[in-house]
Formats: structure tokens, sequence, C-alpha cells
């Protein structure tokens, strides 16, 4: 028992050094619009047709602030991931009732169905939306290279991560040769355009933000990059599957390595972990080359609305509220 009081230190100072800066701002882009995240509200802006850009802005505190033990190191990082994927979610929802009450004659963007009901669509589409994750991103790789043979552990694993990783970069060249999809990363880029103007403390208008490169190095992309290269290392420590519940044991380690992929985000954020941040950036903002684009003046201006909105700020934009 004498090495608590030890332990007891680590997970104090980690603790401690990662709420030294905590990210103010996150975002995504949506249909035709942005929804950005602060540690106060989540707004989203989404371009109408006749260029009114119609603005969400709901108050929002994570479970991690809001429930002590929620906030604890790998802990917080699965809900946080949670969080953001229901979020998203919901912001896609917004974005695209705003969308098609373009063709229907809507003039507005507020849901025609009971609360019920859009919460329960809602929890279908993240359900759904993580099955296909989990089935092309670790069955597929785990089912391929069970075919190979290969029986040691560590090989088997390498393989693996190597087939997942490939997938996940084939995934998202096909996807970028959608038209739809080059206008969703042209958002994608306005967003990281505006947070870095806010973070550089520029003026939150266009010629203020213009000047900023789309290729940010807290992008989710590098998450997902950070999540592929750790799972690499925690399944070796599973060494290789034999039969169906070892297979379901990795798909449970799953929130484990996202949790671990978080701590690692958040250390690179520090001061401590500048080196670590230097070698992990690089392939981020590189496969950013992919996933974000070059946005024009308007879409500048729907993240400009969604970022002050989130920031608590006067927007100013013609601004039409949704409910």
């Amino acid at each position: 028992m004498s090495g608590m009081p030890a332990v007891r230190r680590v997970f104090r100072f980690f603790m401690k050094m990662t709420r030294e800066k905590p990210i103010r701002v996150g975002g995504q882009a949506v249909i035709e619009g942005v929804m950005m995240r602060s540690l106060d509200y989540v707004a989203v802006a989404v371009r109408k047709a006749d260029g009114i850009i119609v603005l969400k802005k709901d108050r929002f505190v994570s479970l991690t602030k809001r429930k002590r033990f929620l906030g604890f190191p790998l802990i917080r990082g699965a809900v946080t991931l949670i969080e953001s994927l229901v979020l998203g979610i919901r912001a896609l929802n917004f974005s695209s009732r705003i969308a098609m009450s373009e063709h229907d004659g809507k003039e507005t963007g507020k849901p025609d169905r009971p609360e019920w009901q859009q919460a329960l669509m809602t929890g279908g589409t993240l359900l759904l939306s993580l099955m296909f994750g989990f089935f092309l991103f670790f069955y597929i790789p785990l089912i391929l290279t069970e075919f190979t043979g290969i029986r040691d552990g560590v090989l088997f694993n390498l393989i693996d991560g190597g087939i997942r990783l490939s997938i996940f970069l084939l995934y998202l060249g096909l996807i970028s040769l959608w038209k739809d999809i080059r206008r969703f990363f042209e958002y994608h880029g306005a967003e990281h355009k505006s947070i870095f103007a806010f973070e550089a403390g520029s003026p939150l208008t266009l010629e203020g933000v213009k000047a900023f490169t789309t290729h940010h190095p807290r992008c989710g992309t590098s998450f997902l990059l950070i999540v592929m290269l750790v799972s690499i290392l925690v399944f070796m420590l599973l060494g290789r599957p034999e039969g169906i519940q070892q297979r379901l044991l990795r798909f449970l380690f799953i929130p484990v390595i996202g949790g671990i992929s978080y701590e690692i985000i958040l250390l690179s954020t520090q001061k401590y972990g500048r080196a670590l941040a230097a070698v992990l950036t690089v392939p981020g903002l590189w496969l950013q080359r992919i996933t974000t684009k070059d946005p024009d003046e308007k879409q500048i201006e729907v993240a400009l609305v969604a970022l002050k909105a989130a920031l608590g700020m006067e927007t100013d934009a013609t601004v039409e509220p949704a409910g």
C-alpha cells in the first residue's frame, strides 16, 4: 500500500495538467452549415436557399462537468466521444430539416414531430452509426486478418491495424469524390478557419478569418487517426482472438481506446506535450488535405454566426431564431 500516495499524486498532477488550458471551442460541419460547441453553448447555423441564416442555440454542460466521476481520466474521453456523437447527429438532423424545408415550402426548421420521437430517431441514428463504424473499421479488418492464418499476436494485430487504417483512408478518399461531400468539406474548412481566428485573437470578421488555414491540429480527423494507432497497441495486449467471445471482448475495449486517445489529445495541447503534439499533428494535418476545402465568404459567414452564438456573442448576420 506504500505506493498508493504516489499513485494519487500522479493522478492529481495529470488532472491538473489537463485542466490548465481547456479546449474552449470545437465544432463540425453540417448540411449547408456549421455546428460550434463551447463550454456553455451548442450553436448550429445553417444557410437556407434564400440566403437567410437559421440559428439554433442551446445551453449545454457536459456530463463530465455535472458528474465528477465522469470527469476522471479515461472515463471522460468515452463520455465526451458519446456526447459529441449525439450532438453531431442532432445538428445534422436540424440542418437536414432546414434543407428539406427549401423543397417542401416550409418556412421554418422547427421539428414537426414530438420531442420523444425526435429523441428516438436520434438514438436510432446513433446506434446505426456505431454499428456501421464497428463493422467497417473493426469487424471487417479482423475477419480479413484471420484469413491470413497468422498465429503470432503481435504480427496479427499489426496487420489488423494496417487493414483498418487502409479502409479508413480509402473510405475518406471515396466519399471526397462526391460533390455534396466536397461542399460539406468546405464548411469543415470554414469551421477551422473561424476557430483558428478566435484562438489567435483575430477579429471575428470575414477579413479577420480568411487569412487562416483550413488545417487545424485539433481536428476530429486527427483524433480518429490516433484512435486507429492506439487500437493497434491495445489489441496487441489482447493477442490473437480465438472464437466469438474474444472478438466481442475486443469490441468492449473500444471505449477504452477512445478514452486513451482523448487523453493523448489533451496531453498534446499542454506545454508538457509539445513534442508529442509535433509528432501527432503531422499525419492529421496531411489527412485534412482530404477532409477540408477552402470555403467561400458565405460559408465563412455561417461559421462565424455559429461561433459567435456558441461564445454568447451577438451575431452580425441576418439570423432567424429556430426552436
